[in-house]
């Protein structure tokens, strides 16, 4: 029970980008400063996908570039970035990224509506994607939506996540992040969902990715604890949300993610303190922004 836990900030990314006010660069390259002085070496910092989609990420480069600068000496931090297909993986390969993130859904209908393309179609477009991730010597996460319900289908089989989840092992991610997108699981379909993908892809090259919308997010990833799953994803004052899943509330807080791992008596290396201070400033920035007292 005691081993240790990494977890991946996902804030300045999946947790900004639902953001209708723009946050400017210099906020967002300060938050990610602050993640990694409170003890956090995992920072999702942004996304290479289209401003006309994402007008949030529009200031990617400026804030990839900034980063890396700050921290290319320090060999333990990861700045992994979103790279949905060829053109975003050209632009971070430009921008001097060193880990990148690519995602597909388990349900047919959030892939045609996130992605506009089916699932197979997605995993295929990722294939030239992988050939530049080796050629460039880039790592490459990988992240499955929908794990147990969409927001369009419903009820997603543990089987129809499990294979999406091996795909993308196959396709040579070095981890695959299980995501409940609309918050819609409990410990006992997020255990189901472990279970079926475990049965392709060892459990240590699994994480779990949870929305709180129900407020089981918790409790989920307890039951993914028991499971031996050992790495977590989760946004600073639980920033976030997901533009195409309607009704989504935000990622789990990484407050309440390192109060859990301490009550657990899970390593960390994260100082809860300068977290929560974190967390209080970045709300009061984003409040700024909302105001028009911040650009």
């Amino acid at each position: 029970m005691n081993s240790p836990v990494r977890i991946v900030e996902v804030g300045p990314r999946d947790g900004l980008q639902n953001e209708k006010a723009i946050v400017p660069a210099t906020v967002k390259i300060e938050l990610i400063r602050r993640l990694i002085q409170s003890g956090l070496k995992s920072v999702e910092v942004t996304s290479f996908v289209s401003p006309k989609w994402v007008p949030q990420m529009a200031d990617n480069t400026e804030v990839l570039t900034a980063v890396l600068k700050e921290y290319s000496a320090n060999p333990q931090l990861s700045f992994p970035v979103l790279t949905p297909n060829v053109k975003g993986m050209e632009s971070a390969i430009e921008a001097g990224a060193k880990e990148v993130a690519i995602f597909a859904a388990a349900s047919e209908s959030f892939s045609q509506k996130n992605i506009n393309c089916s699932i197979a179609e997605s995993l295929q477009r990722f294939e030239p994607l992988m050939q530049m991730a080796i050629d460039h010597n880039i790592k490459v996460r990988g992240y499955v939506s929908c794990i147990v319900q969409c927001p369009y289908e419903g009820e997603v089989s543990p089987q129809a996540t499990a294979n999406v989840t091996k795909a993308l092992h196959d396709l040579g991610c070095y981890e695959v992040s299980l995501g409940d997108t609309v918050g819609a699981g409990n410990p006992s379909s997020i255990s189901r969902a472990i279970e079926a993908c475990a049965a392709y892809v060892p459990v240590a090259q699994l994480a779990g990715h949870y929305h709180d919308t129900g407020l089981q997010a918790i409790a989920n990833i307890r039951a993914s604890l028991d499971l031996g799953v050992r790495v977590f994803d989760s946004s600073v004052a639980g920033l976030g949300g997901c533009p195409y899943a309607p009704g989504a509330a935000g990622n789990v807080a990484t407050e309440k993610v390192l109060a859990l791992m301490n009550e657990l008596g899970f390593e960390t290396g994260v100082d809860a303190l300068a977290l929560k201070a974190c967390a209080e400033w970045i709300r009061g920035q984003i409040q700024l922004v909302k105001q028009g007292n911040l650009r």
